[in-house]
């Protein structure tokens, strides 16, 4: 008899179990080599996250992991992958997708680069529910195929490029898609129309063209459309109007035309409608007036027009309003002061009549009321500050009468305040005085009167202060504890008496206007001791004595005007002033009018000098002047009559700034002119910008837009009209920009013309701003306007500017010259942000020239902008 055969060799629980075991060890190890194949292809890992992803270590154990049955070593099961903000860099393998039992797999906010696996879709684990592969530097197509299951996908914010491909509609379990921030272009496919279960679709801040698909009407599941920053055209599709579970409709910056359905009103659960920048014309249809759960409203920068109708009363959760730059005519209704929960009403650059809602402000809670550039009269509303919350009051350029009511005059949280060029009148209160908070007011250009000196000025945060152009006496005011004060403008007004040498305490003062005043006395020394003191303006007055000798002190004083005193200096000024002179000389081409406004210049040029370096198309003498012909054809189409066209030209023989090509000399006769400039060695901004590194773009930047605030303060509209253009920025041997001036608008490239420039022909600083704006574009990007590039873009530069910043991915529109450790990604950025605020379409959101400036020193922290801040 043989020998028997343990039984358990017989029982079929030990091989299930054992088969098991081996099943479960073999998957154990399979996703231990898929984990291991994906660390591998990570090129850094800057804060160690992988740094415990070890085989001899319990994958359950390694960051970022989670499994179920992790106690087992055999049997546990990874579930999910959250490896979001580590900064991992490398290509993403189609490896981590494989496995086996993945339901979320979140790799966004880190540096990834490549293109996706091509079978990305098609090899996944069909139990993925939840791929996030957002923020990152992902490149190429998006690939086909399908994850069946999928709930979640989004790719937003790479640099995906191609289209949209129609296998998207295949996701038929996709509940939130966002492949928004890319490069995609095309039209958006209708096969859109399967995802019939998705609630969240972002498509913004792409290139799509085309028309929003009727077909989106069928979804009937979404919840949140933003189809923004694309070039999106033709009309807003009646269809929309069947999502009746809509919340949040953004269609922004594209270029869809016709009218606002009056389907939109069939969105009743709508809490915000954004349809700002497109060209929509027509009213507001009256149906957005039941949308009884809107939160915000911004139908901003449009072409719409009509009244605005009292049933903006059944909007009773509304907390933004935004109806600014469009054409909006009639009165402001009086049910927008019932809004009980309205916190931001800005409804500036329309055609707005009549008076301001009585009771504005005493039902609300106001923080910002910005009214500006209409035709409203009457009377600033007394509870505008009920609500003891509203920040900023911005109404002017209207025709408000009345005085600034008592409550707004204590109104403790005001921190902005600009009201000039209205007609105001009437004395500030005591209480204006004492605002805590304010740290800009503008009043100027209306009929205050009165003394302001009867109180000290505690006003810790103020920064900037206007009273121009008003009517207001006594001696100037005491200022107690303002140390960040910048810019005062006192001027046009009936101020007397001295100047008080507390204006020496005012560390940060920039900008001081006294002119066209009754101040008498001397200049107090005590001037001298504001180290960053650029302009001085104290002319038109009744000052006495010597000239302070302590003025050539300060570091930075690029612009002085002592002129219409009694000052005992002023008799040499006038004499060297005769000794630059004008001299009449006769030759065969007939009389000629010389103007010096340098008394080396007037060594070295001659009338033949002149023509001749005019003739031969050349420089002057030893290149040591540049000569510009006017012809009379010139003179004819300036705004000026030819008399002030020549004293224009005169003051800028005036301006002296180390950004600023000075001109030396005018030579004029019957038939024309020349302008004589000082010869700058160096060569032209549009010619050298693509070989510039980082550092010497970004001082260039604030060169240029150093000399812009400081023409600005104090050149004609004249000049102002003709100040900037790229092809006349001179960069000289010393990386500093150097700006040629001048009255004549051949100056300026129509490529760099603001949008209204160009429908007017009108340049103001605003215009200006645009230009400057274009300019850092071009610093930061390489490309200008007539980049072939940009061929297709409604505005050009600014438009791809703002589609590629939108992304947030340097490398989608930095040039390639400038990218590496050299360049400052945070200085870029900022810099970028304040570009594209100069060219806002709307002048008045773009800042002042000024502001832009301060923006760029406060952005640089370097050696440069430091000694330009402490100067």
């Amino acid at each position: 008899m043989g020998k028997r055969r343990p039984k358990s060799c017989h029982h079929p629980i030990f091989f299930c179990v054992f088969f098991l075991f081996l099943a479960n060890h073999s998957s154990a190890l399979h996703q231990t080599r898929l984990l291991l194949s994906f660390k591998s292809s990570i090129s850094n890992d800057p804060s160690r996250a992988l740094s415990n992803w070890l085989p001899s270590l319990h994958i359950c154990q390694w960051n970022g992991i989670t499994c179920t049955n992790k106690t087992d070593a055999v049997s546990a099961t990874i579930t999910a992958i959250h490896l979001s903000g580590k900064n991992l860099t490398g290509a993403i393998p189609d490896s981590v997708l494989r496995l086996p039992h993945i339901q979320i797999l979140d790799l966004s906010d880190n540096q990834f680069v490549g293109q996706f696996p091509p079978n990305m879709f098609t090899a996944a684990s069909p139990s993925l529910l939840h791929l996030n592969l957002s923020n990152n530097n992902l490149s190429g197509p998006i690939p086909s195929g399908v994850i069946s299951g999928l709930t979640t996908l989004d790719l937003s914010n790479n640099m995906i490029t191609g289209g949209i491909p129609e296998s998207i509609g295949w996701f038929s379990s996709l509940k939130f898609l966002d492949i928004g921030g890319n490069v995609l272009v095309g039209k958006i496919p209708n096969s859109i129309r399967t995802l019939t279960s998705l609630e969240f679709l972002t498509l913004a801040s792409n290139k799509l063209v085309g028309e929003i698909p009727r077909e989106l009407g069928g979804m009937k599941r979404l919840k949140w459309i933003y189809l923004g920053y694309n070039n999106l055209s033709g009309e807003i599709p009646e269809e929309i109007g069947q999502l009746g579970s809509l919340n949040h409709l953004d269609l922004v910056y594209n270029k869809l035309t016709g009218k606002i359905p009056e389907s939109v009103g069939n969105l009743t659960q709508l809490q915000y409608l954004f349809l700002y920048q497109n060209d929509l014309t027509g009213t507001i249809p009256p149906s957005i007036f039941r949308l009884v759960n809107l939160i915000s409203l911004d139908l901003s920068d449009n072409s719409l027009s009509g009244e605005i109708p009292e049933l903006v009363i059944h909007l009773q959760r509304l907390e933004i309003l935004h109806l600014f730059g469009n054409n909006f005519t009639g009165r402001i209704p009086r049910a927008i002061a019932s809004l009980p929960r309205l916190q931001i009403l800005q409804l500036w650059s329309n055609r707005f009549r009549g008076e301001i809602p009585e009771l504005l402000g005493k039902r609300s809670n106001l923080t910002v009321v910005d009214f500006s550039s209409n035709y409203l009269t009457g009377k600033i509303p007394d509870g505008l500050c009920d609500s003891k919350r509203l920040f900023k009051l911005i109404l002017f350029s209207n025709s408000l009468i009345g005085q600034i009511p008592q409550s707004l005059s204590s109104c403790k949280t005001l921190r902005r305040v600009r009201l000039q060029n209205n007609r105001l009148s009437g004395e500030l209160s005591p209480e204006f005085t004492k605002l805590p908070l304010l740290y800009f007011l503008d009043i100027s250009g209306n009929n205050f009167s009165g003394r302001i000196d009867d109180q000290r000025w505690d006003v810790p945060s103020l920064q900037m202060m206007s009273l121009a152009r008003n009517k207001i006496s006594g001696n100037l005011p005491e200022f107690i504890g303002s140390d960040k004060i910048e810019s005062l403008d006192f001027s046009a007004n009936e101020f007397s008496g001295a100047i008080a040498e507390s204006f020496g305490r005012l560390p940060e003062l920039m900008q001081l206007n006294l002119s066209n005043n009754k101040f008498s006395g001397g200049i107090p020394d005590g001037m001298s001791s504001c180290k960053k003191l650029v302009s001085l303006d104290l002319s038109h007055n009744r000052l006495t004595g010597e000239i302070p000798v302590t003025l050539s002190r300060i570091p930075v004083l690029s612009f002085l005007d002592l002129s219409e005193n009694e000052l005992s200096a002023l008799v040499l000024i006038r004499r060297r002033k005769h000794q630059m002179g004008t001299k009449r000389v006769e030759n065969e081409d007939g009389i000629w009018e010389l103007k010096f406004f340098d008394s080396k210049a007037s060594k070295l040029v001659t009338v033949d000098a002149i023509v001749s370096a005019s003739k031969a198309d050349q420089s002057g003498v030893e290149m040591q002047f540049l000569v510009e012909k006017i012809n009379g054809k010139d003179v004819e189409k300036s705004v000026l009559p030819a008399g002030s066209f020549w004293s224009e030209i005169a003051e800028l023989g005036k301006l002296r700034h180390p950004n600023v090509v000075r001109l030396l000399a005018t030579c004029r006769s019957e038939k024309g002119g020349y302008l004589v400039r000082e010869f700058v060695e160096g060569q032209c901004l549009t010619e050298i910008v693509g070989n510039l590194s980082w550092e010497r773009r970004r001082n260039i930047a604030v060169g240029i837009a150093r000399a812009l605030q400081f023409l600005h303060r104090h050149c004609s509209a004249a000049v102002i009209a003709s100040i900037l253009s790229p092809d006349e920025i001179i960069v000289d041997e010393n990386d500093e920009p150097r700006l040629v001036i001048g009255l004549s608008n051949t100056f300026i490239s129509s490529d760099y013309y603001a949008p209204e420039a160009k429908e007017s022909g009108d340049i103001t600083e605003k215009s200006n701003v645009y230009t400057l704006g274009l300019v850092l574009i071009q610093l930061l990007t390489g490309k200008g306007p007539a980049d072939p590039e940009l061929t297709g873009h409604r505005q050009g530069l600014v438009e791809w500017a703002r589609y590629c910043y939108s992304d947030c991915h340097l490398d989608t529109w930095i040039d390639d010259a400038i990218t590496g450790a050299a360049a400052d990604q945070n200085q870029i950025v900022g810099i970028m942000n304040l570009a594209l605020n100069c060219t806002a379409g709307e002048p008045m959101a773009r800042p002042s020239s000024h502001h832009a400036y301060k923006t760029l020193l406060s952005l640089c922290r370097t050696t440069y902008c430091s000694k330009l801040l402490s100067n």
